[in-house]
């Protein structure tokens, strides 16, 4: 006799890109860590690998929840997902420059300085408190996808003059795709 196995089916949730307003939005605290919340992560978790990337905030996939996954380990040791809900940076110091690109920001990447070592606090997937003492990338991943929380995006660090020119190449690709498609 077969047996059949209650196996959850994770999704590849849409990323919204620059200029979409949902990008914009400040995100509101998660109130309930619930059985939606948890299929939430996941989907949210198979999205980020499968991008790849390694961070996600849930306002890039159009959830306006203070919510993040992570994981800046090499993709060789597996993965090792981490979740923050609610988080805030508590203290940063030092300084870093870190050449950032952004699953929402398509074909562009630029050097952003962020703090070197950062005290993150907020909760697990299971409403736990947690405190993450991080640095380096994962300082650099941790305020950017906190960043997206606050509708904050990287090139909102750059200087304007590139930000502009970013603004401008992306106006051409969007025109020389809807000029390509079909009719």
């Amino acid at each position: 006799m077969l047996q059949h196995w209650s196996v959850p089916v994770t999704e590849i949730l849409k990323i919204y890109t620059f200029p979409e307003s949902v990008l914009r939005v400040e995100a509101e605290p998660v109130q309930e860590i619930d059985e939606d919340l948890q299929k939430l992560i996941e989907n949210m978790g198979e999205t980020m690998y499968d991008a790849p990337g390694i961070g996600l905030a849930a306002n890039q996939i159009g959830v306006t929840k203070k919510l993040l996954v992570y994981d800046t380990a090499p993709r060789t040791n597996g993965r090792k997902m981490g979740v923050l809900i609610n988080p805030e940076i508590v203290h940063g110091e030092g300084k870093i420059v870190h050449d950032e690109a952004c699953l929402s920001v398509i074909d562009f990447s630029a050097e952003v300085t962020r703090f070197a070592n950062v005290q993150v606090k907020g909760f697990d997937r299971n409403g736990r408190p947690v405190q993450i003492d991080a640095e380096g990338l994962l300082a650099v991943c941790l305020q950017h996808e906190i960043d997206h929380l606050k509708g904050v995006l990287f090139i909102d660090h750059i200087s304007s003059l590139k930000r502009a020119l970013y603004k401008k190449r992306l106006k051409k690709m969007l025109m020389k795709s809807q000029s390509s498609e079909p009719e």
